[in-house]
């Protein structure tokens, strides 16, 4: 279950090990842009150099000319203008670095997000089922835009640590014992990072898990609007999400009680204790002989310079944390393997008769109980089959493995004598047409959703199809018409318009298999009989199988299957289960189709 990873790193922090491998992980993305972060971090390097150098200049020119009597206008105008150019040359290094590497992490989160994107599309209906919308936007919104902060944290790091390393050495030409004496306050700083690091990893991790809360219940109650205003649970709604809203809030703050804490405070704090100790050991040195004044100020500028990539480093931290715990998440989808049911790549195969049989075959959504057991029937070319039962019979579980969504778990699926999963996926989703109970339009024109995308339909296939499926008599009502505006889900239509749509879309690809999955219960009486021919027509010379709750749809199917805890209980047409006297024929009558 993929909500499984929000609960794992529930109130615990990431440890370190498990941090540097999602960190190796998630660079590996940056492959395609190496050269441009390679660019980057030259002008990185470049840059610590320079800052290292430019105290030395302001030092030469103290200790070898102010103090000495011998700066003169020229001498101060040379070193002047070396400052100067040095200063010039890192503003331009500076932006060039910036630039590059900023456009290199940005196409980097780009195309994590294609790549999440398409991972999405290619998992199988049973992640869906297990996953929250709310979920599934987090990933893909929320974690991959935390990544662009992330990537400049990392270039931070690298600047911090390359600026910390040349500074050092720097001191270290000037006096290392008093060098020595600033790196006593690594040590200190390095339990300083461990402790923030275990916390903050912890606090982020539950920071992520109520995001996901949030976006959840947004979700939820967008999608369920109606039915939240027509029982009047806006009240309880609001309440939930102030509690869900109020916890989120809760982390974030305790997040910024600990960052208020040991970030730049601390760091400031030693940063003095390190001037003063410096200053110290000088005028203590100072009692012994003289001291030159220009690596004074060298020595205390090096310390600045030390001190302020860690307070730059520890202010990173807590987007590090953030970076870490969203590329976790990013993973955790990646790596994902609830795909869609695998075809076997070695055959080339095309539906040509569509005839369809089934035969003993058993099917569980968790694995553990069946909710179909030895289904056998055949369905031969042109034929209709209807299945009909009470709610969690096993209807929509036949449909579900016929149309690949699921994998089935025993037994055999063939069509025209060959197994299902010897068919590209990409013939299956072509020759079988699906019209589900639950029609769903996307934003756009009536045109476009008819078409869904495929410029290979023409216009006229697209009238032709809709005057097929009787829906051109509403359609051309339209201000528009076929270019008539779509809000989203449909909005502003009756779920029959938006079902005689959805039957157009299908029957535009004339798909040699025809599954229609209560596709009639939510047409009202008028527009059913006014679709009735369109259906009748849609089946001729198509393989069909339908699920029906309204018995009067399938009286002329070929063949009747009644559904009973995944069994089948009767079977035949509609005359024959009428004289059994049966399941079907209590169906029937309750339903006062005599």
């Amino acid at each position: 279950m993929a909500e499984s990873v929000d609960e794992k790193l529930k109130s615990r922090s990431v440890p370190f090990n498990e941090q540097m491998q999602i960190l190796k992980r998630i660079i590996k993305y940056t492959k395609p842009y190496l050269k441009e972060f390679l660019t980057a971090i030259f002008f990185v390097i470049f840059l610590a150099v320079v800052n290292a150098t430019m105290p030395r200049v302001i030092q030469v020119f103290i200790d070898s000319y102010l103090t000495k009597g011998r700066a003169s206008q020229s001498v101060a105008l040379k070193f002047g203008a070396i400052y100067m150019g040095l200063t010039l040359v890192k503003m331009i290094f500076n932006f060039l670095e910036l630039y590059i590497f900023n456009m290199a992490s940005e196409k980097t989160v780009l195309n994590i997000r294609n790549q999440l994107f398409e991972k999405v599309h290619s998992l199988g209906m049973r992640f869906f089922d297990n996953t929250s919308t709310g979920w599934i936007i987090t990933r893909v919104t929320n974690d991959t835009e935390a990544l662009k902060d992330f990537w400049n944290v990392l270039l931070n790091i690298m600047q911090s640590i390359l600026s910390i390393s040349t500074t050092f050495l720097a001191m270290l030409l000037l006096d290392w014992k008093i060098s020595m004496w600033v790196l006593a306050f690594v040590p200190l700083l390095l339990v300083i990072t461990r402790f923030y690091q275990v916390y903050s990893s912890r606090t982020y991790s539950e920071m992520k898990r109520k995001n996901s809360l949030l976006n959840s219940k947004l979700a939820e109650s967008i999608n369920g609007m109606s039915v939240i205003q027509q029982f009047r649970q806006e009240d309880r709604m609001n309440k939930e999400f102030e509690e869900v809203n109020q916890s989120y809030f809760d982390s974030r703050f305790s997040m910024t009680k600990i960052n208020a804490i040991l970030l730049s405070p601390v760091i400031n704090f030693l940063y003095t204790l390190a001037v003063i100790a410096i200053l110290g050991l000088f005028g203590y040195n100072a009692l012994q002989g003289p001291i030159e004044v220009g690596v004074i100020y060298a020595f205390t500028s090096y310390v600045n310079l030390f001190f302020q990539p860690l307070t730059r480093l520890m202010d990173n931290l807590s987007l590090f944390q953030d970076g870490v715990i969203s590329s976790g998440r990013i993973l955790s989808v990646m790596d994902n393997e609830e795909y869609t049911p695998k075809q076997e790549e070695d055959f080339d195969l095309s539906i040509q008769e569509a005839k369809i049989e089934f035969r003993n075959v058993s099917f569980s959504y968790d694995g553990e109980t069946e909710v179909l057991k030895n289904i056998s029937f055949t369905v031969n070319p042109g034929e209709t089959l209807a299945l009909v039962g009470h709610t969690g019979s096993g209807k929509s579980s036949i449909i579900n493995i016929l149309a690949r969504f699921y994998e089935f778990q025993k037994g055999e699926i063939l069509i025209d004598g060959r197994s299902i999963r010897e068919y590209p996926m990409a013939e299956i989703r072509k020759e079988i047409g699906l019209v589900l109970q639950d029609s769903f339009m996307f934003y756009g024109t009536i045109k476009d959703n008819i078409r869904l995308l495929d410029d290979s339909i023409t216009d006229q296939e697209i009238i032709e199809a809709a005057e097929f499926v009787q829906a051109d008599k509403f359609i051309n009502q339209l201000s528009g018409k076929y270019n008539h505006q779509v809000v989203e889900r449909g909005a502003g239509f009756s779920s029959g318009e938006k079902q005689l749509i959805s039957f157009a879309s299908t029957i535009v690809k004339d798909p040699k298999i025809l599954i229609l999955d209560e596709a009639t219960a939510n047409i009202d009486t008028e527009t059913e009989v006014l679709i009735q021919e369109g259906l009748n027509r849609m089946r001729e010379g198509r393989t069909t199988v339908a699920i029906a709750h309204r018995l009067s749809t399938i009286r002329d199917a070929d063949q009747i299957l009644v559904l009973e805890n995944g069994e089948i209980k009767e079977r035949g047409n509609h005359e024959e289960l009428i004289a059994l006297g049966g399941r079907y024929e209590e169906m029937y009558h309750l339903q006062n189709l005599q």
